[in-house]
């Protein structure tokens, strides 16, 4: 097998030289802020028993006509704003024909030759990389296939048909991608941008997310490659060691004097590789042609401007603000930002804290402390124990002097265990900073006379010293003394 190496960008090192990987994503989501499917009233809740959210549209039964759900292309439309994309005013529904168990209609409506949304782009910022531009080429509205069940009986398998006629958004890209950590950075921002947006919940294990990941290999400037097409992969991580395999296997065939047939593939995530399912060389001429049941799409000024309207402030603009009016470092405010629901728990902190927290220390809190103790308890910030404005109370007792460092952590342990507000338990067990200098000055006198020999070296020059001795008072007092006054009082004592 061939290994990847970075001497320019990434590149795939073969006998006969540096290969570069070409990459697209298809990606498949499912349009999950409406209740209901593209065509049809009925529901498409995650995990009902199999067949229990079909209609008689889904089922294609005789004489039943499929009506458009004004929600399913709203957040289409919402959706290719928010990717800066074009949106057609004029668009337009296709049958794509083919026949196979889960697709009682023998067609699938999609729209082929007049999407509803055109040309994009997506900024993205692989690890250790540059920003780069990753093109949109379109992005359509189809309905969702039924799914075989193969796992239900030892010689039979079993047809469900909840997933018939849910709407999904085909978001298509260019083929702009040249790693598997450019693809992964462009997953991740394409799901962070659905989900701040609304129009899919992101969750690829449940199938609401998922892509098609196509690519070929070529000598760096040649003419593109023959390409493969891995199909419904369900994780960044499952695409990104899609691709890494995809492109080894392809750049083995051809140094081995074969050729690359443009087919489809699956991807076995247990054994990270990929494996033939058809042949694109064969494929059935889907017969593509305008479905008589429906109208073309015809959008108004007043549809736009309300699409528009809707559209909340997207991750990069909230980056940006967070940098540039709150002063947070771009890294904190790269994190923040990342998902929806860190941003929003975020910006609930600030606004219950107001101006008695200050956004930087408060970023630091939620990044070290919060999320330290979220990951060790196995919890998403929409489940963390303590809410935004227990955080904000906590982070003000900090601010006004009332906590040190050490017994915020102490009373934020207890927050997380009991979901108890801070001021009651800072009163309740008595944990209080003090600044009580007749207290603090008689623990300096017995730690200096404890250490007289420390004392001695410390104003012969070891200056290094001093960090014990502020450490020896603080545990002298229980961690409840005042820092900054312990320092103070310290240098007055030793000279």
């Amino acid at each position: 097998m061939s290994t990847a190496t970075a001497s320019t960008g990434y590149r795939i090192q073969g006998a006969t030289g540096e290969w570069e990987v070409v990459i697209g994503l298809e990606v498949h989501a499912q349009i999950t802020a409406s209740k209901a499917k593209l065509f049809s009233g009925a529901a498409t809740a995650f995990g009902a028993e199999p067949n229990a959210q079909v209609s008689l549209i889904d089922a294609a039964m005789p004489g039943m006509l499929p009506v458009p759900n004004r929600e399913c292309i709203r957040q289409a439309v919402r959706t290719g704003m928010a990717l800066d994309a074009a949106i057609n005013r004029w668009s337009r529904f296709d049958r794509k024909n083919y026949f196979y168990a889960d697709l009682p209609q023998g067609y699938q409506i999609s729209q082929l030759y007049h999407p509803l949304v055109g040309e994009g782009a997506i900024a993205i910022e692989p690890e250790g990389a540059d920003e780069k531009t990753i093109g949109i080429e379109r992005i359509h509205v189809e309905q969702d296939a039924g799914k075989l069940m193969h796992d239900q009986h030892p010689t039979r398998s079993y047809v469900d048909l909840n997933r018939s006629g849910v709407a999904l958004m085909e978001i298509v890209s260019r083929p702009d991608m040249r790693s598997p950590a450019e693809a992964g950075a462009y997953l991740r921002k394409l799901r962070s941008i659905l989900r701040y947006v609304g129009s899919c919940d992101g969750n690829m294990e449940e199938g609401s997310m998922r892509a098609d990941v196509n690519v070929s290999v070529r000598k760096p400037g040649d003419e593109f490659g023959t390409r493969t097409e891995t199909k419904n992969v369900n994780s960044v991580r499952f695409v990104m060691a899609a691709i890494e395999f995809e492109a080894n296997r392809q750049v083995d065939v051809l140094e081995s004097g074969g050729r690359i047939v443009q087919e489809t593939r699956l991807f076995d995530p247990d054994k990270g590789e990929t494996r033939s399912m058809r042949s694109k060389e064969d494929a059935h001429d889907y017969r593509y042609f305008p479905d008589p049941d429906l109208l073309p799409l015809e959008l108004d000024d007043a549809f736009i401007a309300e699409c528009r309207d809707s559209l909340p402030e997207l991750p990069d603009a909230k980056r940006r603000r967070f940098e540039t009016e709150l002063g947070i470092s771009a890294y904190n405010a790269a994190v923040l930002t990342a998902e929806v629901e860190t941003a929003r728990w975020f910006e609930a902190l600030l606004a219950a804290g107001g101006d008695k927290v200050p956004a930087k220390a408060a970023s630091n809190w939620v990044i070290s402390d919060l999320f330290g103790a979220l990951n060790r308890l196995g919890l998403s910030v929409e489940d963390s124990p303590v809410s935004p404005e227990q955080g904000a109370e906590l982070l003000a007792l900090v601010a006004d002097g009332t906590l040190s460092g050490t017994l915020a952590k102490q009373v934020f342990e207890i927050m997380l265990e009991t979901r108890e507000d801070p001021a009651a338990i800072v009163e309740a067990r008595g944990l209080k900073q003090t600044s009580d200098t007749g207290a603090i000055e008689a623990e300096i006198a017995k730690v200096l006379a404890a250490n007289a020999d420390k004392v001695e070296q410390y104003r012969g020059g070891k200056q290094a010293l001093f960090g014990f001795f502020v450490g020896q008072t603080m545990k002298a007092m229980g961690g409840k003394a005042n820092p900054q006054v312990v320092n103070e009082l310290l240098k007055k004592a030793l000279g």
